[in-house]
């Protein structure tokens, strides 16, 4: 009897030795949510890491917010170092860029100027220009780190004030008005719906970068030919799976598909804020998080691409790359089509994109034809086809891409960054430096995954919180160093002036012109109004988020008299760009150490820049 007694406790104690051994090398499991290029880089470095990985995404295809251009026009690995390493992992060939794209042109009432064609037939134009970008240069400079944007009081102010305010004091020309608006609008969202510490912090990151790093290559089928590399690497998508909801608990995660469950050890969520704020999750969020789906601004965009059979302006000038357009038709992209013809891909964004929400697709191409009709009269003749993207009322997205409104740095600035229990989160909208771009998209997939593994490692991980408010003293101490901060601010007096009251949506619409005016014409123009008075340096409580929703046409902007200033050097309305980043090393533990990556991937944002390469 002890002998089989004996026999028989040596079986259990196999047995609870292999059953252990089993559960030591078993995997990890991870769930990410969201198959846009922020969920698919998460995804793709787990499983790398030995993760079994499970991507859920909504829709029918992978790719996210994708654009309709057939090709990219992308930054060198100085300044997309991320975007550039997935291409040479990928095998991702790209062709050099031209010179003649390098820079924006612009399509004033129908001409096409380039950047030097503007300084010699509209010198007043071009001379407003220069000192908008020197004024903008003035103020980024004043953002010593761009991952603390409110590092002070004094820059604290900043997110008090929209960008709209900060131009009436310029008192730009009409016309340079109107460019400006539209590149600002085409990058971002509309100047009054943004916060001007975001804008300032944005140029403060692609300070200095030339545009000749910035578009060195095109890359042929656009970021749906990065995303379609990454989903070959892939062992299990599921898509057509929209998440309703997500429970934790100390054991894991379950992600509930309609009747099906998923479970995992950790999970990734790579979606729109406007996505996520229609998943149930257990625990809910807190407070603040709520606060941050309901009230983060999104840019609005609807994008689309016209198809001729002959490029119908080659006669008048030789369109190509970006070019800004003074009236309603926003943000025009030239390329070669792929079989033949020509492409133009339209970007209308901001309040244009809104106004035009009610129209259907047919509706909405033919009013954009019928302005571009107008200027070359063989356009209706070549057209061939058509193909829209409205990211503006996708349910999933709610908007293209993260825009701070006034007072939501100082709200929300790196929230999505930090973990909540077992779950990371990643997309353009969480990255600090390349927000709306493929850089950003990639860079926060990275760091996600980054999370997750150190948090399975029993680690701890925090994004390092922005310092707060300095006294005024500190305040004081900046502006001695740097000079008069309002003057750099405005190109005036430092002498510190009323807050602006914040107008009201009734106001708004008491002096909003015609509809088809505002979208096509002189809607831009801005009749001489008691110039706007810069926002006290003193912190004032923020005002209530501006909302991403639809709203009415706004106020028309009135030209005003060219305030002499000191020229600025020319540059091309400027463009987002990843930056080959000469600010502080990033203090996340957790963050891949490589530069923005924008799918600022697209490099590039410049306060006025690159649309397509906007992280989609």
């Amino acid at each position: 009897m002890s002998a089989g007694w004996l026999r028989a406790c040596a079986l259990v104690v196999i047995g609870l030795f292999s059953a252990g051994a089993m559960a030591a090398s078993k995997p990890p499991t991870a769930i990410v949510i969201g198959g846009g290029l922020a969920g698919l880089t998460a995804a793709y470095e787990l499983q790398n890491k030995g993760w079994q990985v499970t991507l859920l995404e909504a829709k029918p295809g992978m790719g996210g917010r994708s654009g309709l251009a057939t090709s990219e026009w992308i930054g060198n690995s100085k300044t997309q170092p991320v975007l550039n390493k997935y291409l040479d992992t990928f095998k991702l060939s790209t062709l050099p860029a031209p010179e003649f794209v390098r820079s924006p042109g612009y399509l004033i009432d129908g001409e096409y100027f380039s950047a030097s064609d503007l300084a010699t037939k509209q010198p007043a134009t071009a001379e407003a220009l220069k000192r908008y970008e020197k004024t903008l240069d003035d103020l980024a400079r004043s953002i010593s780190d761009p991952e603390n944007p409110a590092a002070n009081s004094t820059l604290f102010a900043l997110d008090q004030i929209n960008v709209s305010n900060w131009l009436d004091k310029l008192q730009l020309p009409a016309t340079a008005r109107q460019l400006v608006n539209q590149q600002i609008r085409t990058r971002y969202d509309e100047p009054s719906r943004l916060s001007l510490l975001y804008f300032a912090q944005q140029t403060r990151v692609y300070r200095g970068i030339d545009d000749r790093d910035l578009r060195a290559a095109r890359l042929p089928g656009g970021s749906t030919v990065l995303a379609q590399a990454f989903v070959k690497q892939l062992k299990t998508i599921k898509t057509s799976s929209p998440v309703t909801a997500i429970v934790q608990d100390k054991d894991g995660v379950t992600v509930k598909v309609g009747g099906v469950g998923y479970q995992a050890d950790y999970l990734v969520m790579a979606v729109p804020l406007r996505a996520l704020s229609k998943i149930q999750m257990t625990p809910g969020l807190d407070n603040q998080h709520l606060a941050a789906l309901k009230g983060t601004n999104y840019g609005w965009r609807d994008q689309l691409m016209l198809k001729f059979k002959t490029p119908v302006w080659e006669s008048r000038a030789r369109m190509s790359g970006e070019i800004y357009s003074n009236t309603g038709l926003g943000m025009l992209w030239i390329e070669p089509a792929l079989k033949g013809g020509a492409n133009v891909v339209i970007n209308l964004s901001g309040d244009n994109a809104r106004l035009l929400q009610a129209f259907g697709d047919k509706q909405m191409v033919d009013q954009v034809l019928i302005r571009l009709h107008a200027f070359y009269p063989q356009a209706r003749g070549a057209f061939t086809g058509y193909e829209v993207r409205r990211y503006s009322t996708d349910a999933g997205t709610g908007g293209a891409y993260l825009a701070y409104g006034p007072g939501q740095i100082s709200k929300f600035w790196r929230l999505w960054e930090r973990p909540v229990q077992r779950v990371t989160f990643a997309g353009e909208h969480t990255d600090a430096l390349y927000p709306g771009t493929l850089e950003g998209a990639l860079r926060s997939g990275q760091r996600a995954a980054i999370q997750v593994q150190e948090m399975a490692a029993g680690k701890s991980f925090d994004v390092a919180k922005a310092a707060p408010v300095a006294a005024a003293a500190a305040a004081g101490a900046v502006a001695a160093n740097k000079g008069g901060f309002f003057s750099n601010l405005f190109g005036g007096s430092s002498d510190k002036p009323k807050a602006e009251p914040v107008k009201t949506e009734a106001k708004a619409q008491e002096s909003k012109p015609g509809f088809f005016s505002r979208l096509f014409g002189g809607g831009d123009e801005q009749p001489a109004k008691a110039a706007v008075k810069p926002a006290e340096a003193a912190v004032a409580p923020a005002p209530a988020p501006v909302p991403a929703a639809p709203v009415a046409p706004v106020a028309k902007e009135e030209p005003v008299k060219a305030a002499p200033v000191k020229a600025a050097p020319a540059k091309a309305a400027p463009v987002k760009k990843p930056v080959a980043k000469a600010e502080p090393a990033k203090k996340a533990p957790a963050k891949p150490a490589p530069a923005k990556a924008q799918v600022k991937a697209q490099p590039v944002k410049k306060p006025a820049a690159d649309a397509q390469a906007k992280a989609q």
